[in-house]
């Protein structure tokens, strides 16, 4: 076998991450899910999407400084009052973390809400 003929390892789909792409024209294939993509464009998202992206219950990407409502009575943990459903938080600051985000709450103070309770505002 000649070195020269090595045949080229194509990245599997970035959807379904089966092993069995091709490739058509330009673009990459997954024959087992239908999934087309550019491998250049791919290669540029993901050196760009290091940063934290957290989304809301309704699936809005939020960003530091945003207002957000909660949409359910939120339990907090040493007080026998609850943040109630339709409270308005503003700047809200995004972390890493099962509480992804951080803010501060009229009546309450500094907390962790989880982004799956909240909506944009």
């Amino acid at each position: 076998m000649d070195s020269n003929n090595k045949e080229a390892v194509l990245p599997p789909c970035p959807q379904c991450q089966s092993a069995y792409t091709y490739e058509m024209d330009a673009l990459l294939v997954c024959p087992e899910c239908g999934h087309e993509w550019n491998p250049n464009e791919v290669a540029a998202e993901e050196a760009t999407t290091d940063t934290l992206v957290v989304k809301d219950c309704n699936g809005n990407v939020l960003q530091n400084g945003d207002s957000v409502v909660t949409i359910k009575n939120l339990p907090v943990k040493g007080t026998p009052q609850s943040i109630k459903a339709g409270t308005k938080v503003r700047n809200i600051r995004l972390v890493d973390g099962d509480h992804n985000i951080d803010c501060k709450i009229d009546g309450f103070g500094a907390m962790a809400l989880k982004s799956e309770f909240v909506k944009k505002a």
